[in-house]
This record gives structure tokens, sequence and C-alpha cells, in this order.
């Protein structure tokens, strides 16, 4: 099948292109290869040598639609990643995560493609899923400036103030988008599921959780936490851990996200038209960002995280989700265990110095 991947020579989009490679697949890579997320404006030695190599914005109509000729399906990574640096990036975050996507499927509307996979984020669930021992699963509000400021980062139970246990967020679970770029990823899936019902095209987003792994781009504010710390690392620095560390994430391995990336892909075709799903994607094991730190440092030989009681407005405390349903129906299991996947990171090379991760390097 030929497939068009856009944001294809990212740091997760490369990694599509070269599992769709591996499966028989012809990937067609769409990305603009933007100077302040490539050091290099060629495409990067992990994008597979063998696909079709499109120099172009996803905004870019005439560009998407030459991109679109004898594709049948679309795997949608372009997009610009990560909290940012404040408020005013938000027009920058629209236009290249939700105009891009609305020119993407008027485009497939078009040309009558009709398969369609959306990188997705967990973060469309703002806070994660927490149970109080009295009230039972209920939804915390934002975090208070004064808690923070005070070092209170865990949630309460908005009812009775009790200390609440995290759990795990499924599909299912109400979409609570707490920053910008959360925003923006809800309304891509929310113009993938209009495009599917006009058109009867499938389509289906994989949320991911935090996605590590060779081919990070380097010291950027948009990047996951797991490449700053890298990064830091890199420049002989200690990673610095916000809050008290006990964040709770799922670090999923980037080859596992492209390896869920082909499943889907290929199980497309047999899903009902007019169709939309998401699946959460992520290892299935949590780990504490504070954990993570230390598993990095030690792995790389750098010094020990320092943990800074730092904050940011906008970041959930927890969030973990089950992948089951996507294990249970694709047959997708995550492969690379955490403390292997670290211990890899340690030593691979990041992408160069990148300055801000702006559409379309991935999703």
């Amino acid at each position: 099948m030929r497939v068009l991947v856009t944001g294809g020579a990212g740091f997760i989009g490369s990694q599509i292109v070269t599992a769709l490679a591996a499966r028989g697949h012809e990937p067609v890579v769409l990305d603009s290869l933007h100077p302040q997320a490539h050091s290099v404006q060629s495409l990067p030695p992990d994008t597979d040598a063998d696909a079709d190599q499109i120099r172009a914005d996803v905004r870019d109509r005439p560009a998407v639609a030459r991109a679109l000729r004898g594709v049948g399906a679309v795997c949608h990574q372009a997009a610009m990643v990560g909290l940012g640096t404040g408020f005013g990036d938000a027009p920058e975050y629209v236009g290249c995560n939700d105009l891009g996507t609305a020119v993407l499927l008027a485009a497939m509307a078009e040309a009558g493609v009709r398969d369609l996979l959306l990188a997705g984020s967990m973060v469309v669930y703002g806070e994660g899923r927490y149970n109080c021992p009295r009230h039972g699963t209920v939804r915390p509000g934002p975090r208070d400036r004064a808690d923070l400021d005070a070092g209170r980062f865990e949630c309460a139970c908005p009812q009775c103030g009790r200390p609440l246990e995290p759990g795990l967020v499924v599909e299912e679970a109400p979409a609570d988008p707490r920053n910008v770029y959360a925003a923006t990823k809800l309304a891509q899936e929310h113009l993938a599921a209009a495009w599917a019902r006009a058109t009867g095209g499938r389509a289906v987003s994989l949320r991911y959780h935090n996605v590590y792994g060779p081919g990070m781009p380097r010291d950027t504010p948009y990047a996951g936490v797991a490449s700053l710390f890298r990064s830091a690392l890199a420049r002989g620095e200690a990673p610095r851990v916000f809050e008290d560390g006990g964040q709770r994430r799922d670090f999923v391995h980037v080859r596992d996200v492209a390896a869920a990336n082909a499943a889907v892909l290929e199980a497309l075709p047999l899903r009902p038209a007019g169709a939309f799903t998401a699946y959460n994607t992520g290892s299935g094991v949590p780990h504490t960002i504070g954990e993570m730190a230390h598993r990095l440092s030690e792995a790389y030989g750098g010094q020990e995280p320092v943990v800074t009681g730092e904050y940011r407005l906008g970041d959930v405390r927890h969030i973990t989700a089950s992948s089951q349903r996507l294990m249970t129906e694709l047959g997708w299991q995550p492969r690379v265990a955490f403390e292997e996947g670290m211990a890899e990171f340690a030593r691979a090379s990041q992408r160069g110095e990148a300055a801000m991760a702006a559409a379309p390097p991935e999703g």
C-alpha cells in the first residue's frame, strides 16, 4: 500500500516510514524540514531511503494534493508539539495543527482517499483518572497556583479534599484539554471524525503517551521531558526535575509507536465507513518523571537529577492510560522495556540543535 506520512522526516514520523517500508508498504514523506526543527535541510539518515520525499508544509494545498496521488492511506504526524513557551504560541499551534489538518482532510476528500491515521495525544484527557476513598472516581479541577507555590502538587478530591489515588484512563473518559497544545490535539480529532462522517472515510487516532527514543530533538522547549533531560546530560548538566518528581507518566518507545501505526494502517480498510476510533498508545507500565530522570542519568553516566520544586501551569500531575483496547483489538504489544529503552536512549544520538518543533516535524 502507498501511504502518505506527513511529518515523515520527524522523530516519530521517520520511524513510521521505516516500519512501513519493512512491511512491504510504499511510504511517501511530506515534510517542511523546518530549519528550527531540522538542523540540516535534507531528510535525516533515519528516514528510509526508499521513500518518496516531498518537501512542503502540510498547509500547502497544491503540494498536499500532489502528495496524495496514488495514495491509499494517510498517516498524519505533522504537528507542532509540546507545551511551548507561553500562550503567545497559540496562533502558531492552531495554524500548524488544526489548519494543517483541515487542509489535509479537504485534499483527501477531493482525492477520494478514505483511510486516515492521526497522531493523537493523551493530553486530551487533562488530568488522569483519580479515585477518592469516599467518593469513588472523581475529576479534580486545575491545580491552584497557591498550592503549587506551597509545594502541594497532588490533586485533592473536589468534594472532600482528601488525597486521591491515580489510576488508568480509558478511551471513554471525557476530554478535558488544559493547555493550547491539548486543545489543538482534541480539535484534530473532531476534524477527523467530521471528515469520516462526511466522506464515509475511516479514521483512527492513536493517543500517544510520552514517546521517547533515538533521534529525539535536542535543546528545544517544545520537546518531551525525556528529550529535555537527555539534552541536559549531553551539555554536562544535571536534569532539572519539576515539582517533586512524583508525576506519573507512561514512557513508550518510538519503535513500539511506529509498530502500532503500521498495525492500524493495515487494519483500516476493514473498519466500517464513517467510523472514528481512538486508541491509547502506551507501554502499559507507569513510571514517575523522577524515576525516569534517575534511570537516564545512571545509564548516561551523568550528573544526578536535581528536584527543583518548580512547576508549569498547564502541566497535569498524573496521566497514565490503559492501552488494552489497542492490544486486544489489533494484537499490538509494546516490546521495548523501560530499562532497556532508557539505556539505549542514553547512548543514542539526538537531532541537532532545534529551537522550535514547528510544523510539520512530528506529532
